[in-house]
């Protein structure tokens, strides 16, 4: 399952040079300028919207405990359509009927959630005020919508067992629904030859997202959201440039020096993935197991997706399907496409912020 496998079910049985495929440079400029003209057209879409007279809104949820176990609610800011529809769950041994929570002798520990936070509704702040000890605040939206509320002490083996399911699921997702993230990838699988230097690849992509993850969420290195989203999609241009190189049998970065390329890139990705962390109102005692579950989660997804995607490739070879030899060059420029797409929209919306 090599670029050999790859090209052999792509190409026609008589060999195809790459004259015909790419007739030299020229003619590829004309395809970049072509797809940077369709991004120039659609980018009016990905400006930002005058807010309407129905935006939602924030809510601000305070949970105040009486006595153990026991907490009285109460909306200090109400979410303008009202409380009635909101999806409010919290760990499954509280029975909830506001004002009331009663959670037991355990408390209120474990996942926070609100189920139907999206179209109507932009944000939750749960506030929860212990009667000893400091009170925490958790911020729950669409993209982040759970947060995990530990007990007083270190996380016990019960609070991991707890953890793990949400967290992982969590990274699953999150990987999975990242489409520039899984592009990224792709590219990686179609220039890399080799079966074994393609895992050593993506180990390398591996090692560099889980460092950074690891660093940026416990606050070592910082880098802002909308700039950081920029190079991630720049990052997906070049390995696209590099799919075209490599069709010309001009061997760039990436197909002379595979784990560096990768391990540089899963640096800025990784602390990508961080963000998707930054959000959730972790405590910091709680952030070490919740980091491990979620890099987890995120590499059962990308070895998912590695595994499809080479399913695929071998499916089509036993197949014996064949493209015509334009073909060959549909992937690199379709990647090329959407990533020039994604990277001016988030460079705009970066320029637009400021």
């Amino acid at each position: 399952m090599t670029r050999a496998l790859m090209s052999s079910a792509l190409m026609t049985s008589a060999p195809v040079t790459s004259a015909p495929v790419i007739k030299g440079t020229r003619r590829a400029w004309r395809w970049l300028a072509l797809a940077l003209a369709l991004t120039l057209l659609a980018l009016p879409g990905l400006l930002p919207m005058p807010a309407s007279a129905h935006e939602t809104s924030l809510g601000v949820l305070e949970l105040r405990e009486v006595r153990q176990g026991a907490y009285m609610g109460r909306w200090t800011m109400e979410p303008a359509f009202g409380t009635a529809r909101i999806d409010l769950r919290l760990p499954r041994q509280c029975f909830v009927q506001l004002p009331q929570v009663l959670c037991g002798k355990q408390g209120l520990v474990g996942p926070i959630t609100v189920g139907n936070l999206g179209a109507n509704m932009s944000a939750v702040m749960i506030r929860i005020l212990p009667m000893t000890g400091e009170p925490h605040s958790y911020t729950l939206t669409s993209a982040n919508p759970v947060a995990t509320v530990m007990a007083a002490g270190a996380p016990t083996l019960g609070t991991w067992l707890d953890l793990a399911p949400t967290y992982i699921n969590y990274g699953i997702d999150h990987i999975l629904l990242g489409a520039d993230h899984l592009l990224f990838v792709l590219g990686l699988i179609w220039i890399v030859r080799g079966g074994w230097r393609l895992a050593k690849t993506i180990t390398a992509f591996t090692i560099g997202h889980s460092l950074a993850l690891a660093a940026a969420a416990f606050g070592l290195i910082g880098v802002a959201e909308r700039p950081l989203n920029a190079c991630i999609a720049l990052s997906i241009v070049f390995v696209a440039v590099e799919m075209v190189k490599d069709l010309r049998g001009q061997p760039g970065l990436t197909a002379r020096y595979p784990w560096a390329v990768a391990g540089a890139f899963g640096l800025v990705h990784g602390i990508g993935f961080a963000s998707a962390l930054a959000n959730l109102g972790l405590e910091r005692n709680l952030l070490p197991p919740a980091l491990l579950f979620f890099n987890i989660g995120v590499e059962i997804g990308q070895l998912g997706f590695v595994l499809l995607v080479l399913a695929l490739i071998a499916a089509h070879r036993r197949l014996g399907a064949v493209l015509p030899a334009w073909g060959a060059v549909l992937p690199a420029y379709a990647i090329g496409t959407v990533s020039s797409f994604w990277f001016l929209g988030r460079l705009l919306r970066m320029l637009a912020a400021t």
